[in-house]
């Protein structure tokens, strides 16, 4: 193919009138559109320019007047990102090894993520002081994008982004990228035309718990589309860890416990993220990030990695391989045509005694897991990202900075060469460019310059194929009227709270208490709300105090509100799953102890007796022991008033039915519960409109995902890396609480699903 120089000066919205031409140059909001007859719609900012070629338009993205191979929409992706990355610089193939901290939108003084602007009038979507620089100076081109005051804001924001750096370096867009935005609240309310709030949905859990795919896929799909209206062309899940230790505090944003539906579960997610058209790649992609390679699902004790006190996962049911099924078999073989997952981000823990060479390091800068498994083994040709602040210091066991798992006494640079080596593509939560190209320098010594160069564009590479295949070369900007309109739209909202109510699972129905008539009278008592630690350490919510969990206004709209007991004809309790910390306790290490203590699933205090008396893994730096046992100290669950309140509400309602609905982000002992009640509800993030609706005649249909342990003895008995290993509760009907367990009116549910997948078994080593 032959390229001409060219050179077009054109003004705002004007057509296109030379000879042959097939486009033409139309103003938008804030920004320029060029729509082409059988060719591709660009989006560029004012001061971009562009070529002409056989009457097609381009953009001259580094402003040579040529038509380079990158800029040329004909060619495909994997043409187009081979011919960028031989011109870049190792400098900008640095930066585009960066991923952001967490961006708030508008930016913050305060908190987490800090941020300033020079100018005191800004706007809510002006890019930062600290934004400004990492583009600019560090070259960062991917963007990790949390709260947002609006979708306009978002549009505007991104907008924003893509022009500021389309007239720097290689003209490379910034890839916006997001963990998952369609999760819901108890107290959110349902409302079709909610335009502007993104559609909500049950957690992952929940969707787990609907034992569907194709509604998973439809949930990817919808999300894709208010991703990319928001500027969001990288989303940074699914999670799909295989949940198998039933303790751990991010077991909610997974799809439970069993392989083969985890396995389903990815690749329909997946597949409705990334296709776009016809099934393939195009401007309605999201690239999918799964997570967290080879699964953070068997963490010791259920403490998690974030911490250094949660940094081993261990496979006492020498369990690993099936670990792996979600995503080599799901995530990386996909039945659209995109065929697998963008990118895949390891996990922080140590994959305890796993590697053949004796290496005890973190997944992420282990040559093993990437390189040898991921990547020889298992063919996965995307992209590798770290998790979030892996090359950073730790400084005390409880502390969350750094997570240099198993690489603590190596410097800062050292760790990203290390990260380099394992096979990694590039680093989450870095802004700064410095620490990469040390680790060049590092790869030039011990292998040469050509070595070195040769692997920095490997990285890039696979990089700038996320761009090209998500259209970002093309047209990075969006629209905020579309934003407005697309997020949240009425259909969009629909369908996630039609999911929401096919995620309920209902547990137990003595006596067929439920359902109960629209308009019958019913007692909701107040629950105390204690204060409750964040999963970073920090304090979530306001302080203790008692309040209805659900509006009178909302219960209104279903049922008669009785003030007493005695007026009721049923009482509604609303509580949460025991909480009872994160495993680790400062003040059991100041009395003398190793600071380790029991993560309990209980609502009443727990003694660990039955916990292991050497754990399977420890060792730190920081600590002169290497046991990190916790058996025989006790732990208080911090909403121990939940498991009162249902036993006070039993007593006071007499022979009236007592309906317990339970959130739920993992599972939990419920045997204390269900003596003292008539139905159980238990849900994984829904709004208290989508139980109501259950409650009042709406057919439950939900599967558990997990299994509900009996008693804590089965919880410290079971393989951290085994699932459906536990003994599930009985009830007082006789119903064990497995996985795969659920009610409908007539009973216990029986269907195509439950043959599918409650019959799987687990895969060995």
């Amino acid at each position: 193919m032959s390229y001409r120089k060219a050179t077009i000066l054109l003004g705002a919205a004007v057509c296109c009138v030379a000879c042959g031409s097939r486009w033409e140059k139309v103003e938008a909001d804030g920004y320029f559109l060029v729509e082409q007859r059988g060719g591709a719609t660009l989006g560029l900012s004012e001061g971009t320019s562009l070529l002409e070629n056989r009457g097609y338009a381009f953009k001259d993205l580094n402003r040579n007047g040529i038509l380079d191979p990158y800029e040329d929409w004909r060619l495909s992706a994997l043409e187009r990102a081979k011919n960028l990355a031989t011109q870049l610089s190792v400098e900008e193939i640095a930066g585009l090894m960066l991923y952001s901290s967490h961006q708030a939108v508008p930016g913050s003084a305060y908190g987490f993520g800090r941020a300033s602007y020079s100018n005191p009038d800004h706007n809510a979507w002006d890019l930062t002081d600290q934004q400004k620089k990492f583009l600019k100076e560090d070259n960062l081109r991917a963007v990790l994008m949390t709260t947002v005051e609006s979708p306009e804001v978002a549009a505007r924001w991104n907008n924003a982004l893509q022009a500021y750096v389309e007239g720097l370096g290689h003209g490379i867009p910034v890839n916006i990228s997001s963990d998952p935005r369609n999760e819901t609240s108890a107290t959110a309310e349902f409302n079709m035309g909610a335009g502007g709030k993104i559609s909500l949905w049950p957690t992952p859990l929940g969707l787990a718990a609907t034992f569907d795919p194709s509604l998973v896929k439809e949930f990817g799909s919808i999300a894709s589309r208010e991703y990319r209206a928001l500027g969001i062309a990288t989303a940074l899940s699914p999670q799909i860890d295989l949940a198998t230790e039933p303790r751990w505090s991010r077991f909610s944003g997974t799809f439970g416990e069993d392989f083969a539906l985890d396995r389903d579960m990815a690749r329909a997610y997946v597949d409705g993220f990334q296709s776009s058209g016809d099934g393939g790649w195009g401007p309605e992609s999201v690239n999918a990030m799964v997570k967290h390679w080879p699964s953070g699902g068997p963490e010791e004790g259920g403490r998690d990695a974030h911490f250094n006190y949660g940094k081993y996962a261990v496979y006492p049911g020498n369990n690993l391989k099936t670990h792996l099924v979600p995503f080599v078999d799901g995530a990386f073989a996909l039945e659209g045509g995109t065929g697998m997952a963008a990118a895949v981000m390891p996990y922080y823990t140590i994959t305890y005694g796993r590697d053949p060479s004796g290496k005890n390091v973190g997944n992420n800068f282990s040559h093993w897991i990437v390189q040898e498994l991921l990547r020889d083994k298992y063919g996965f040709g995307g992209v590798v990202c770290t998790d979030w602040n892996i090359t950073y210091d730790n400084k005390a066991i409880e502390a969350f900075d750094g997570k240099c798992w198993g690489v603590e006494e190596l410097t800062v640079a050292e760790r990203h060469y290390e990260v380099l080596k394992a096979g990694v593509d590039q680093f989450g939560g870095n802004n700064d460019k410095g620490p990469v190209l040390e680790a060049y320098e590092m790869w030039v010594r011990d292998f040469g310059k050509k070595a070195a160069r040769e692997r920095f564009e490997a990285s890039a590479i696979r990089l700038l194929l996320n761009y090209f295949r998500t259209g970002l070369f093309e047209n990075p900007y969006t629209s905020p009227a579309v934003a407005t309109e697309v997020v949240g739209n009425p259909e969009f909202m629909a369908k996630g709270y039609e999911a929401q109510v096919k995620s309920i699972v209902l547990a137990k129905n003595h006596a067929s208490a439920l359902p109960f008539p629209l308009g019958a009278k019913v007692y909701v008592p107040k629950r105390l709300y204690p204060q409750l630690p964040g999963m970073f350490g920090m304090s979530m919510g306001a302080p203790a105090h008692w309040d209805y969990p659900a509006t009178r206004a909302l219960v209104e709209s279903h049922f008669e509100w009785a003030d007493t007991p005695e007026e009721a004809d049923f009482a509604l309790v609303l509580i949460q799953e025991p909480s009872s910390g994160s495993g680790y306790d400062v003040a059991d290490r100041a009395r003398g102890g190793n600071g380790y203590v029991p993560i309990s699933l209980q609502y009443r205090p727990y003694k660990a007796d039955f916990a292991r008396a050497e754990s399977l893994a420890g060792g730190d730096p920081k600590e002169p022991f290497s046991n990190r046992s916790y058996k025989g100290k006790t732990v208080r669950t911090l909403n121990e008033s939940d498991l009162d309140l249902v036993m006070d509400t039993r007593r006071k309602m007499g022979d009236k039915p007592v309906v317990v609905a339970v959130n739920l982000t993992r599972p939990a002992v419920l045997s204390e519960v269900e003596p003292y009640a008539d139905a159980i509800l238990l849900c994984f993030g829904v709004q208290n409109q989508a139980l109501l609706d259950v409650i009042g005649g709406v057919e439950p249909s939900a599967l558990l995902p997990m299994q509900m342990p009996a008693d804590m003895r089965t919880v410290e008995e079971q393989c951290e890396d085994v699932g459906r290993d536990m003994r599930p509760l009985v009830d007082a009907d006789g119903h064990a609480w497995d996985f795969g367990f659920g009610l409908n009116w007539n009973g216990p549910i029986s269907d195509a699903r439950t043959a599918r997948y409650v019959d799987s078994s687990q895969l060995t080593d």
